[in-house]
Formats: C-alpha cells, sequence, structure tokens
C-alpha cells in the first residue's frame, strides 16, 4: 500500500475519478437492494447515486483538461487511511439502519480526502474543484435528509419500520424459535430417559450432546432446503438454516451440560430449573415477536415440555 502523501496531483485526481465511481454504485446497490422492500428508501439512494456521477463528471473533465485521456488505475484500497468498506454481498439482506450508516461513514471519508487532497495541490483549478467537492461531501448529511424528507414521509417511515420489523421476524425469529423450541422440547426425553434409566450425569450428558448436535444439524439442512427464499422473502436459506441450526444445539445443551456435575440428583434439579428459564424465554419469544398473548403462549410451550418431560422419565424409569 501506498501513503498518500507519495501521490502526485494525477494521481490523486485519478483516485477521486475512482471513488466517485465506486461510490455511485455502492449507492446504486443500496437502491437496488432496497427496492422491493423499502421503495422509498431506495429512491433516496438512486438520487445520491446521481449525485455522484455528477461529481464524477466534473473531475473527469478537469482530468482531460490537465492530463489528458490515459487514468491510471488507483483505489482506495491501495492506499493507506482508507477505511475497507464491505462488499454488498457480504451485509444482505439490506436494512435502512446499515445502509444509511455505511452512507454516512462514505460521506465523511471523502469528505476528508477531499479536504486533504486540496490542501496538497499546487494548481488553482483543481484545488478549487477538490475544495469545493469537499463542501459538498459536507452539505451531502443535509442532502441526504432533504432527500429522505421528501421521499420517506412519516407514515411511509413508519410503514418501512414495519416491514423492517416482519423481514427480521421471518429471518431470524421464526428459524431461530422453530430451532430454540426443537432443541429445548425434543431432547428432554433422550436426555432425560437416559438420566433416569441409568441414574449415572455422565451417561445422561453424553446423550443430551448427540441428540442436541443431531437435532441442531437435522433442523438446520431442513430449514435450509424448506424454502431459497425468492417468493416468501424470508431471506438467503443457508442463514435461516444456521440461525436456526444453531438454536436447535443451544436449546438442546442448555439443560444437558447439568449434567457435567458428578451428584445425580443434583445434576437432574439444576437440569429441571434450566428447562424451566428455556420454556420461560420461549414463552417470552412468542408473545414478543409472534403476537402470542402471555398465558397463551406459556400454557402452550409449558404444556408441550411437560409433555416431553414426563415421557422422558417414564421410559427412563420403567
Amino acid at each position: 500500500m501506498r501513503n498518500f502523501d507519495e501521490l502526485s496531483e494525477k494521481e490523486i485526481m485519478a483516485l477521486a475519478i475512482g471513488n466517485e465511481e465506486e461510490d455511485g454504485r455502492i449507492y446504486a446497490d443500496f437502491a437496488e437492494g432496497l427496492r422491493a422492500d423499502f421503495p422509498a428508501s431506495a429512491k433516496v439512494f438512486s438520487e445520491m447515486a446521481v449525485e455522484e456521477g455528477e461529481h464524477r463528471r466534473r473531475l473527469l473533465d478537469l482530468y482531460r483538461e490537465k492530463f489528458g485521456e490515459h487514468i491510471p488505475l488507483i483505489r482506495r484500497q491501495d492506499i493507506r487511511g482508507f477505511v475497507q468498506h464491505k462488499p454488498i454481498w457480504q451485509i444482505r439482506p439490506l436494512s435502512i439502519e446499515v445502509t444509511r450508516s455505511q452512507a454516512q461513514l462514505m460521506e465523511a471519508e471523502t469528505q476528508r480526502f477531499y479536504r486533504l487532497a486540496a490542501a496538497r495541490s499546487t494548481d488553482a483549478s483543481i484545488r478549487k474543484l477538490l475544495g469545493d467537492l469537499a463542501e459538498i461531501e459536507a452539505q451531502h448529511e443535509m442532502t441526504a435528509d432533504r432527500l429522505v424528507a421528501e421521499n420517506v414521509p412519516t407514515d411511509i417511515a413508519a410503514e418501512e419500520r414495519e416491514t423492517q420489523r416482519r423481514m427480521f421476524v421471518l429471518r431470524v425469529i421464526q428459524p431461530g424459535l422453530a430451532g430454540l423450541m426443537d432443541g429445548s422440547v425434543s431432547t428432554l426425553a433422550p436426555v432425560f430417559a437416559a438420566a433416569f434409566a441409568t441414574a449415572q450425569s455422565w451417561d445422561a450428558f453424553v446423550v443430551g450432546l448427540a441428540a442436541s448436535i443431531g437435532a441442531g444439524i437435522s433442523m438446520g439442512f431442513a430449514e435450509a432446503l424448506s424454502d431459497n427464499g425468492s417468493l416468501t422473502g424470508r431471506g438467503a436459506p443457508w442463514i435461516r438454516g444456521g440461525i436456526c441450526g444453531l438454536m436447535t444445539t443451544l436449546g438442546g445443551i442448555g439443560h444437558t451440560l447439568p449434567f457435567m456435575l458428578q451428584n445425580f440428583w443434583t445434576a437432574t434439579v439444576v437440569a429441571i430449573a434450566v428447562v424451566i428459564v428455556e420454556l420461560a424465554i420461549i414463552s417470552w419469544i412468542r408473545w414478543k415477536y409472534m403476537d402470542t398473548p402471555p398465558l397463551s403462549a406459556a400454557m402452550q410451550v409449558g404444556f408441550g415440555g411437560a409433555l416431553v418431560f414426563a415421557t422422558g422419565i417414564l421410559i427412563g424409569a420403567s
């Protein structure tokens, strides 16, 4: 990587042109990624992409006048001090908060770059253009606020927040809750059956560990293969599958870990306490995100958990 103070004016101008082109394409990608779910915010980023294109045109015109047609390839990742932006595919699914935060970071970085570049320039016309662009970037936050005010009024902003909440429920809460319920409830029977059949904590731990990991793998693949998200909007299948599989494993591991205690009855009592906490968490999530009445959620989850728990004890003690 090179230091910024090693660049010539020609290279600084080439870097500025490349930055404006890249920023414009990022804003266009933001707009495309938000268009289906947040059309008003997508329009904001489309207009910001157009502004970046106008900056690039002004830089190109002056560059041709000063240095000719050839533009050396200099990218921000080649220069020390620039923030390394994540590619769009690494921050999908896009959210309003993430895109606007990324845009603010980009504008602040570009403003600083233009001010430093203008301070180093000895050519009056280049210095003026870079200084003007620094001022424009400083005003971009207000421009973004204006575009948001024009395109995202209060009622649409509230609707977008609700849409984002629903997407979060579809893509994260639902697969996570399904996994947590399966891991917490379905592994109760084998864990406690093994515990009461052998009266050995370690045997129960081994069975619980195997059941939890196996259920996590099974649920993860089942969730990932059930829906590719193209029509339902539930997001990338491998992300949902990973969430579901991880939460399934965690749900089973929770009441398995107490059986690492050597004393069987102490381990059993602690495991039962953990089960109660797990069922309470599941009930809370169902009430908080799935609009299930709290009493109904507690009764449904508690009744199902009690049946599986009793089944495990009866089979293990028989």
